[in-house]
């Protein structure tokens, strides 16, 4: 049985434990309605880009369409885009992002493809590296990210991009997290390039003339579209992170109350042991005299 001193210490030493975790999550309740807004923000906005590109892409077809939009011809080569956090502390948040990255790697492998990987962020790397050693083609560091960056996007963008005209890949998937509330973050995967037509085109009976032409715009909009799908991606890994964390620090903190009140209980009752035994002491000595 540990010693009054021990129990003492161990409580004194989870209190400085539980105050960590209540500021972090303070902080992190903090940090999420910034993030939360922004992710919200600017889903309407990838929505109507994609429905303005879906347009024209429905106007053009074959050769005439850029490459970002026709692709290369095949499929055999594949990159998985995978866009974890830079930070711990967030719960089961990137062990369940890097679950789904290894799960499409499988499914992928499985259908006779290669497989390739561009890791984002800092806590991914570990567990893909191990298993992935050979396959790990980038990894792009976001740490000195303050806030979601447009900028930083744009990079990830053109990188991408210039590899895929070089034909070092062939389809890109894009895996992160989507922000619903502090305790759902739903890993999802989607393809980037060549940028997917989309499933339904609104139809209008409006004549439409476009100038320059159709692929003139697509050649400027199809980059600007990989561009705010790759924002949209760091954004709602901002707000999954803060609602993870938020959520683990929460939990943390109640098991840290927990603890307290067990090891309190455990030090009251050696206490009172010890006490009991030196008055059964005293007593027997009193006694013997």
């Amino acid at each position: 049985m540990a010693s009054l001193k021990e129990l003492k210490d161990r409580i004194k030493s989870v209190k400085s434990t539980q105050k960590i975790t209540k500021a972090k999550q303070m902080v992190a309740a903090a940090k999420l309605r910034k993030a939360q807004a922004a992710a919200e923000a600017a889903r309407p906005y990838a929505d109507r880009l994609a429905g303005v590109m879906g347009s024209l892409a429905s106007k053009v077809s074959g050769d005439s369409a850029p490459l970002l939009l026709r692709g290369t011809g095949n499929d055999q080569k594949h990159l998985l885009v995978v866009v974890n956090t830079d930070k711990g502390l967030c719960g089961g948040l990137n062990a369940n992002i890097v679950k789904e990255a290894k799960k499409q790697a499988r499914e992928l492998t499985a259908q006779g493809k290669s497989v390739s990987f561009y890791l984002v962020g800092k806590k991914g790397r570990a567990p893909i590296k191990r298993d992935y050693a050979s396959q790990v083609d980038t990894m792009y560091d976001t740490s000195e990210m303050k806030d979601p960056d447009f900028a930083e996007a744009e990079k990830i963008a053109d990188e991408l991009v210039a590899k895929f005209e070089k034909g070092e890949f062939d389809v890109a998937h894009l895996v992160y997290p989507i922000f619903k509330s502090a305790l759902s973050q739903d890993p999802t995967t989607t393809q980037i390039l060549p940028v997917p037509a989309p499933e339904t085109v609104e139809e209008t009976d409006a004549v439409v003339e476009y100038e320059p032409d159709e692929e003139a715009i697509l050649e400027d909009l199809l980059p600007r579209y990989i561009k705010t799908q790759l924002f949209g991606a760091l954004l709602e890994r901002e707000a999954s992170e803060q609602g993870a964390s938020m959520t683990a620090m929460d939990n943390a903190t109640r098991n840290a109350g927990d603890l307290i009140d067990k090891l309190t209980i455990q030090y009251n009752r050696s206490r009172q042991a010890a006490i009991t035994t030196e008055l059964i002491e005293i007593i027997a000595g009193a006694e013997a005299l």
